[in-house]
Protein backbone atom coordinates (compact mmCIF):
# COMPACT_ATOMS: atom_id res chain seq x y z
CA UNK A 1 0.00 0.00 0.00
CA UNK A 2 3.00 2.38 0.51
CA UNK A 3 3.86 2.29 -2.97
CA UNK A 4 0.40 4.10 -3.74
CA UNK A 5 2.06 7.33 -1.51
CA UNK A 6 2.66 9.92 -3.87
CA UNK A 7 3.95 13.67 -3.53
CA UNK A 8 1.23 16.10 -3.08
CA UNK A 9 -1.35 13.57 -1.38
CA UNK A 10 -3.17 14.85 1.16
CA UNK A 11 -3.33 13.33 4.53
CA UNK A 12 -6.53 12.71 6.44
CA UNK A 13 -7.43 11.50 10.18
CA UNK A 14 -9.65 8.22 10.36
CA UNK A 15 -12.31 11.28 10.97
CA UNK A 16 -11.27 12.97 7.59
CA UNK A 17 -9.77 16.02 9.09
CA UNK A 18 -7.21 17.41 7.09
CA UNK A 19 -2.99 16.80 8.66
CA UNK A 20 -1.14 17.41 6.24
CA UNK A 21 0.51 16.68 2.49
CA UNK A 22 2.78 14.19 1.45
CA UNK A 23 6.37 15.47 0.53
CA UNK A 24 7.59 12.27 0.15
CA UNK A 25 8.12 8.87 1.75
CA UNK A 26 11.34 8.74 3.37
CA UNK A 27 12.35 5.89 5.96
CA UNK A 28 9.12 4.30 6.74
CA UNK A 29 8.17 7.93 7.57
CA UNK A 30 5.32 10.26 5.78
CA UNK A 31 7.56 13.67 5.61
CA UNK A 32 4.95 16.24 5.24
CA UNK A 33 5.13 19.44 3.27
CA UNK A 34 6.45 22.94 5.68
CA UNK A 35 3.18 24.51 5.05
CA UNK A 36 1.90 22.10 6.93
CA UNK A 37 4.21 22.20 9.45
CA UNK A 38 2.00 24.62 11.93
CA UNK A 39 2.93 28.35 13.87
CA UNK A 40 5.17 28.82 16.33
CA UNK A 41 8.42 26.94 17.02
CA UNK A 42 6.76 24.52 14.37
CA UNK A 43 6.75 26.44 11.48
CA UNK A 44 9.04 26.01 8.88
CA UNK A 45 10.61 22.66 8.99
CA UNK A 46 9.38 19.36 7.89
CA UNK A 47 7.26 16.73 10.55
CA UNK A 48 6.68 13.41 9.79
CA UNK A 49 3.93 10.16 10.11
CA UNK A 50 4.75 6.70 10.87
CA UNK A 51 3.70 4.80 7.77
CA UNK A 52 2.40 2.28 10.66
CA UNK A 53 -0.21 4.90 10.89
CA UNK A 54 -1.86 4.40 7.31
CA UNK A 55 -4.45 2.21 7.56
CA UNK A 56 -5.53 3.21 3.64
CA UNK A 57 -4.87 4.73 -0.19
CA UNK A 58 -8.19 6.15 -0.98
CA UNK A 59 -7.42 8.06 -4.73
CA UNK A 60 -5.61 10.89 -3.76
CA UNK A 61 -5.60 10.53 0.02
CA UNK A 62 -3.98 9.04 2.98
CA UNK A 63 -6.12 7.86 5.05
CA UNK A 64 -5.03 7.02 8.72
CA UNK A 65 -6.08 4.74 11.81
CA UNK A 66 -6.55 7.58 14.10
CA UNK A 67 -8.41 10.75 14.28
CA UNK A 68 -6.79 13.78 12.98
CA UNK A 69 -6.49 15.51 16.79
CA UNK A 70 -4.79 12.42 18.28
CA UNK A 71 -2.52 11.58 14.86
CA UNK A 72 -1.23 15.13 15.07
CA UNK A 73 0.53 13.80 18.50
CA UNK A 74 2.68 11.12 16.97
CA UNK A 75 4.45 13.26 14.58
CA UNK A 76 7.79 14.16 14.50
CA UNK A 77 9.35 16.78 13.97
CA UNK A 78 13.34 17.49 11.60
Amino acid sequence: MLEKIAEHMEVIGADGVHVGTVDKVEGGRIKLTKKDSGQGSHEGHHHYISTGLVADVEGDKVRLSANADVAVTFEEEA
